[in-house]
Order: C-alpha cells, then sequence, then structure tokens
C-alpha cells in the first residue's frame, strides 16, 4: 500500500466507499435488513475506506484535508448528518437505517449527562449536578435494535453487567393484557360496574289508553292489562376515584463508575428500569389499596371466587364459566404461580401420561381451556386468577424516568452519585365481576 499518491488513496477511498454505498442503497430500495454475508461485505468496504482515509491524513494539510473530506461527503457516510426527526442522511440526502436505542443509551446521550461527564477530572466534578432525563419509558419489557444499521464505524458495546443482571429478572407480561390508558392527572375517576338487570322481553300491543300501571296491594304498581306495558332494566355502578401512585427507587453509584458509560446502561435497563416494572405488576395483583398501593384484582371488591374442586383442571374450567356467565366475559388469561404451573405440567391420565407432554414435550403448559396461561410471581402459590384482563385499566401518568445526583446526603463530599428511577400510574378494575379468584390448593 506504500508509495501510492495522494490522488490514488483518494481514488480508493472513493471506490470502497462507493461499493458500501451500493450495498446500503440495495437494502433500502429492497426495504429490509443487512443479510450476513451483506454485513461483512460492507464492514470490508468501509473498513478499507478508512484505511484509506487514514493515509489521506497523513499526505494532506489541515485545510486541504477537509475540502477533500467534504468531496468525499457525498460517497462516505462519515459527515452523516441527523435530521430534526432523528434520520441519519450523508450530505448528498441518503436516508442511512437507524438504529434502536434503550431508556439507559439515550439516557447517557443527553446534553445534561455529557455536560456532567464533561466537568469530571479524576473522577471529581466541579458542582453538584442534577440529570434528568425527558425519556418515556416503554410498554415491552425488553426492546431491541438492529446490528445492521451503522457498518464498520460502530464501536461493539460493553455489555458490562447485562448476564448477571438478566439471572435475577422474571418474565413480565401482564402489561401487554390489560388495557392500557394514559391520565395528565393526578387521578382518575372512573365508573365500576357492579351488576346489571336484563328484564328484556317480549311485549303485546296496547289494547287501551289506560294508564299502564294501576295501584295493586301495599300500594305498588302493577301492570295493567291491555297496557301495552314495557319492563325495565337497569345497571348498577359506582364512582370510583382512584389517585395516581408513584413507584421508584435509587441506587448509589461512585463517580469514577460512571464515566463507563456501558455500565450506567446496564443499571438503568437491566435493574432499575426493570424494577419499576416488576413492582407495577405485583401492585397490579395485589396492591391492598392502603397508603400508596394500588387496588389490585385481588382486593377489589366483587371479584368471584372459585374454591377447590376434584383437580386443577376442573377447578380452572369452573371459574372460566363464572366468567362467562356471571361476568359476561370471555377470559383472555389465567395468571398462575410458577409453582402451580409446574402441578399442572405434572398432571397425569390414568395411564401416567402427562397431558403437557412431559419432559420430552417441547414445553411447559401454554393454554389451559384455551386460556393463555401467564406464569408470574405476583400471585402467590396456591392461588390463580382467571379474567378479562380488558376490563382492568392501567394509566399511565409519568413513564419510566432516570435522574441523576451528587447531592443526596453527603454524597458530595464521598464521590458518590445517586441515579434514581421512577414512574407514575394509576390502575383500576371496571368490572370486579369478569375476574375470578381461584384457590388451587387441595
Amino acid at each position: 500500500m506504500a508509495g501510492k499518491t495522494l490522488q490514488e488513496w483518494i481514488d480508493e477511498a472513493k471506490h470502497w466507499a462507493l461499493k458500501a454505498r451500493d450495498i446500503a442503497a440495495k437494502c433500502e430500495k429492497e426495504d429490509r435488513d443487512f443479510t450476513a454475508e451483506e454485513t461483512a461485505e460492507l464492514r470490508e468496504h468501509m473498513a478499507k475506506a478508512v484505511a484509506a482515509k487514514a493515509e489521506i491524513e497523513k499526505l494532506k494539510g489541515n485545510d486541504e484535508l477537509r475540502r477533500t473530506l467534504a468531496e468525499l461527503g457525498d460517497d462516505i457516510a462519515l459527515d452523516a448528518k441527523t435530521d430534526d426527526d432523528g434520520t441519519r442522511r450523508t450530505a448528498s440526502g441518503f436516508q442511512l437505517p437507524s438504529r434502536k436505542k434503550t431508556l439507559g443509551q439515550e439516557f447517557i446521550e443527553t446534553p445534561e449527562y455529557k455536560a456532567l461527564m464533561g466537568q469530571a477530572t479524576d473522577g471529581r466534578f466541579g458542582a453538584k449536578q442534577r440529570v434528568q432525563s425527558g425519556l418515556a419509558g416503554f410498554k415491552s419489557l425488553v426492546t431491541g435494535g438492529s446490528d445492521t444499521s451503522a457498518g464498520a464505524f460502530v464501536v461493539p458495546d460493553q455489555l458490562g453487567l447485562q448476564v448477571g443482571l438478566d439471572s435475577f429478572k422474571r418474565p413480565l407480561r401482564l402489561r401487554d393484557l390489560v388495557t392500557p390508558g394514559t391520565t395528565t392527572s393526578d387521578s382518575v375517576e372512573y365508573v365500576r360496574m357492579t351488576s346489571y338487570t336484563n328484564n328484556a322481553a317480549p311485549v303485546p300491543e296496547a289494547t287501551s289508553s289506560a294508564n299502564p300501571t294501576a295501584p295493586g296491594g301495599a300500594g305498588a304498581l302493577v301492570p295493567n292489562a291491555g297496557g301495552g306495558y314495557k319492563p325495565e332494566s337497569g345497571l348498577a355502578a359506582v364512582k370510583i376515584n382512584t389517585a395516581v401512585k408513584t413507584i421508584a427507587h435509587w441506587m448509589p453509584i461512585t463517580k469514577r463508575a460512571i464515566s463507563d458509560a456501558a455500565q450506567v446502561v446496564t443499571l438503568i435497563d437491566a435493574f432499575l428500569r426493570y424494577g419499576l416494572e416488576e413492582e407495577l405488576e405485583d401492585q397490579m395483583v395485589q396492591g391492598d389499596g392502603t397508603g400508596e398501593n394500588f387496588e389490585g384484582v385481588a382486593n377489589v371488591s366483587g371479584v368471584q371466587s372459585q374454591a377447590w374442586d376434584t383437580n386443577a383442571f376442573t377447578t380452572l374450567r369452573k371459574a372460566k364459566t363464572k366468567v362467562r356467565t356471571v361476568g359476561r366475559s370471555i377470559p383472555n388469561g389465567v395468571l398462575v404461580n410458577p409453582v402451580d404451573l409446574e402441578t399442572l405440567d405434572l398432571l397425569q391420565d390414568n395411564e401416567n401420561r402427562y397431558y403437557f407432554g412431559g419432559p420430552a414435550g417441547v414445553g411447559s403448559a401454554q393454554t389451559v381451556w384455551n386460556m393463555p396461561i401467564i406464569e408470574t410471581e405476583a400471585v402467590p402459590a396456591g392461588t390463580a386468577y382467571v379474567g378479562d384482563w380488558r376490563k382492568a385499566i392501567l394509566w399511565d401518568r409519568q413513564q419510566a424516568t432516570i435522574q441523576m445526583t451528587d447531592s443526596h446526603m453527603d454524597f458530595f463530599v464521598r464521590n458518590l452519585v445517586v441515579i434514581l428511577a421512577e414512574m407514575r400510574a394509576a390502575f383500576g378494575v371496571i368490572q370486579p365481576s369478569a375476574f375470578v379468584e381461584v384457590d388451587l390448593a387441595a
């Protein structure tokens, strides 16, 4: 490679950049991600373009270098700009694929965080700082990102504590079952349906113009024969006012540690934000409605109950019937503790065959009586909840936000920082009879 002229290096840089651009243009036209082969080729082409660019830098002065790079800008994605809507484009307007970011990754890219880190020298900060992201949380617990969006210029992520923290997570799925809502107030007023009366019936044509009702015994009004009297139906409802509750937790971290951006991302995404969602699920099920607790399904007046009957299958089937007949709803999920799900998995017929395939099957029970099984530790062992979870609403007032400060207690003089995660939400059950608390203890 040595001995090439400046123009030859420029031509080589353009050559490899154009080959990389052709691959990206093809994928954009076909509206798809890069294949594994295309990814390898793209990285190779861009690596060669970067190497040629490095040789150009050695041969040119600063002023001339800037002019040359401007000329290359249309062909090399090094000078990509970001539009107001977050779209990355080259100087020629070519749109580059974007990469989704987690809450933690977005947090460390906020101007406040960067400003704080810019004042750090050998682990020291010049003044008390407070960093807050204005970023909203996400409904799904796990967010993903494309590894094909930035080619050879992306530095691989350092996962840090990611693997270790994953060991302490449990699957969270209840948020996906309930009806999502939002509120901009500190309290939510809604109507809870407690019962209904349906007296609809065929009515004969009126044969008399007389008052359709007449006094009967004890002054009661009774239908007058021939009056074409229509029966009356009704709904019983109660107005409920529930306050928005705050769920939060924090953890200390040294100022030296927060200089490792990858570690901060992990702490936010894999621990702090997850912790909020875990407590939220617990509150939606077991909250007792006192103090700052939600009124969870387990403590809502009017929720039906189903006692143990013969075996778990029979008991759950009877609970489903109650949701259909009394609640007049269609159950869309069964919340079961992992211990009780194990019991279901191990049930056998009279010939000692497992109902769900046993150890050679494809996995644990996914449905029972055509109802999806939701395995969660929010439900105590020996209890299950069958219901139409669309009849419960979660109102998000403030989704997950992150704040960081060293002004807590004596943290400033001890070179410690607090990372605080919090969210605000309200929860309500609009039809208690659409849920059944099931006793699975034989």
